[in-house]
């Protein structure tokens, strides 16, 4: 991924590696997290947007869509993040991160 893809999908402000946007790197891998610390209709919309992603990317050769979530708000939402780990292969916390398994995916 470019940093310029992920500045666009991810919001993430890359120029301070990238010689102020004149230089184009690439990742081959990019991993963001994200954590709730209250319910609401921004987790449950997230929740849906990426069961839908994973479905959409399941057959993609050498592809593997990973979610790292975590945070209380997954305590009064528990049943819509269940309905996504019954779909989804690869769904951590953030413990299950700083744990390494990550490293799963490196080989």
């Amino acid at each position: 991924m470019y940093i310029h893809e992920i500045t666009k999908r991810l919001g993430v402000d890359l120029s301070p590696i990238s010689n102020k946007g004149k230089s184009e790197k690439r990742f081959n891998f990019v991993i963001k997290t994200n954590f709730y610390s209250g319910s609401g209709s921004k987790l449950n919309e997230t929740e849906r947007s990426y069961k839908a992603l994973a479905l959409e990317s399941k057959n993609i050769n050498g592809f593997d869509f990973v979610w790292f979530t975590g945070g209380k708000g997954w305590i009064r939402a528990k049943n819509n993040l269940e309905e996504t780990f019954d779909i989804m292969e690869h769904i951590y916390n953030i413990k299950d991160l700083e744990n390494g398994v990550i490293n799963n995916f490196l080989k």
